[in-house]
């Protein structure tokens, strides 16, 4: 979810209890079906590679990352999944992209529908809230992982377009088309990435108060917790202090 805070994204998804463990294998399972229908080699499918590294995060077997990766590759039978993106409005006109892998349109379509109208949102048309967003290669870097003045030297090098200074750590951001060179730099670096991903970063955020806060943070909570979304984004913030009273009142 790229909204109020990347970092606290992360935090909560590496907090995730064990009851959504399945979950999470069951969604990273689908994107490393897709990824390795461009090639079952990890170290030559930068995109495959990063999701065998989430796949060990959450603690997926092997057995498990190995057979997606023979279902993707068409060494054994299996679902075909397609890519899509749904776009709509949240409550106070938040923009949420859904990232969607599903291997039935006509059964997802609705059913995500029905959860943006009940958490007092809409779906809207293909390309509706899209130009609000930048597709980007995003790595966050603990603090204490590297020098600052060493990771702009690795980052910029290998064709990043910006680093920024947080009170968690470093927000690196690439295009897209350079997000393995920057990958395999990190990695040749041993650069510790607590994430990196290729996603969807809002140009600019509606600022919410507590209780609109609480109904789109509620929204996206149940698209993200549907079987086919792998990631969502909206463009909102929330301060501190409204997202301590959320978290109190939780």
């Amino acid at each position: 979810m790229a909204g109020h805070s990347k970092w606290a994204n992360i935090k909560h998804k590496k907090a995730a209890t064990d009851a959504k463990r399945g979950k999470a294998w069951s969604k990273i399972s689908k994107a490393i079906m897709v990824a390795a229908k461009s090639g079952s080699d990890p170290d030559v499918n930068i995109r495959l590679r990063t999701l065998i590294a989430d796949a060990r995060a959450v603690s997926m077997p092997k057995d498990n990352i190995e057979r997606a990766i023979k279902k993707g590759a068409g060494e054994t039978g299996g679902a075909a999944f397609e890519e899509i993106l749904y776009e709509g409005y949240g409550p106070e006109g938040v923009a949420i992209m859904c990232e969607i892998l599903t291997d039935n349109r006509n059964r997802t379509a609705p059913e995500l529908r029905k959860v943006f109208e009940k958490g007092g949102g809409k779906m809207g048309a293909t390309g509706c809230v899209g130009y609000l967003f930048d597709r980007k290669g995003l790595f966050l870097i603990a603090r204490d992982k590297i020098d600052e003045e060493k990771l702009m030297d690795i980052a910029m090098e290998a064709g990043a377009e910006d680093i920024a200074s947080t009170d968690d750590g470093f927000e690196v951001t690439c295009d897209p088309d350079v997000f393995s060179d920057v990958c395999d730099a990190f990695d040749q670096a041993e650069i510790e990435c607590e994430s990196k991903s290729v996603t969807r970063i809002p140009q600019n955020t509606v600022d919410l108060d507590v209780n609109a806060g609480r109904k789109v943070l509620k929204l996206i909570e149940t698209l993200d917790d549907h079987d086919d979304v792998q990631a969502v984004s909206a463009n909102f913030n929330i301060s501190d202090e409204a997202m301590a009273q959320i978290e109190t009142d939780a």
